[in-house]
């Protein structure tokens, strides 16, 4: 018979990409599961996330700064900036793709690191690093592509599961930083959950207060995840009340 027992793995303590100081630890699900692409879903439901085939959540002592997040999709509506955004951006056109690594998605890929992460290890990427960060054989990923016409200016590479779409990671052209695409690109995750009757638009892992995670923050109502249910993070409420 086979066996329904998924294993969880701890990893060693290793630097924290968040804060210099602080090491960091992840609790992740057996890679090598073949139940990995059915318990995905729930696993998400939980607060894990997708990271190429590791499927983990952080589990760090001391610390619990990184909280998972979601984005209640029936009830989001968008603020005034994130509709300048969507004004800003009406000239793209959005289009769904299969994961790949081509010519023209590794280099978008390289030029966004080399803009927004310059000496921070990951700069200067393979093509094995796009295909083991991004995707994998059993994820249900696809490739949401924002064009200006035919020229390519983001990718959001997104899973899509029974009850909503996981934003695993964005990237566009550094030279259009001026639109938002970032923001449009989630503003555009919540709209195609909406047309397919999806619930949720999951985030990752939101930080108050952090410079690169607290814009999460501004697509209410966000969910947040305490460690054993989502509890609601309602445009206005301070942000102190997770830290």
């Amino acid at each position: 018979m086979k066996s329904d027992i998924v294993r969880l793995f701890q990893t060693l303590p290793h630097p924290c990409g968040y804060f210099a100081e602080r090491t960091a630890q992840n609790l992740v699900i057996d890679p090598a599961s073949p139940q990995l692409p059915q318990i995905y879903a729930a696993a998400l439901a939980k607060g894990y996330r997708r990271a190429g085939g590791h499927v983990y959540r952080p589990h760090c002592p001391g610390c619990r700064a990184c909280i998972p997040a979601r984005i209640a999709v029936a009830e989001f509506a968008p603020d005034r900036s994130q509709r300048r955004c969507q004004a800003r951006n009406r000239d793209l056109q959005l289009r769904i793709a299969a994961p790949a690594c081509n010519d023209e998605y590794f280099d978008l890929y390289r030029r966004y690191l080399g803009a927004r992460h310059r000496d921070g290890g990951m700069d200067d990427p393979a093509t094995e690093d796009f295909e083991r960060f991004l995707f994998t054989a059993w994820s249900p990923t696809k490739f949401l592509e924002l064009r200006l016409r035919e020229r390519l200016l983001a990718v959001a590479v997104t899973d899509f599961i029974v009850t909503g779409l996981s934003a695993v990671y964005t990237f566009f052209d550094p030279g259009e930083s001026a639109r938002g695409l970032g923001t449009y690109a989630i503003l555009g995750q919540i709209e195609l959950a909406r047309e397919r009757g999806l619930d949720y638009v999951y985030l990752g892992f939101w930080i108050a207060r952090h410079p690169k995670m607290d814009y999460k923050a501004r697509f209410a109502p966000l969910e947040l995840h305490d460690g054993t249910d989502w509890q609601r993070l309602d445009r206005g409420k301070s942000a102190r009340d997770h830290a």
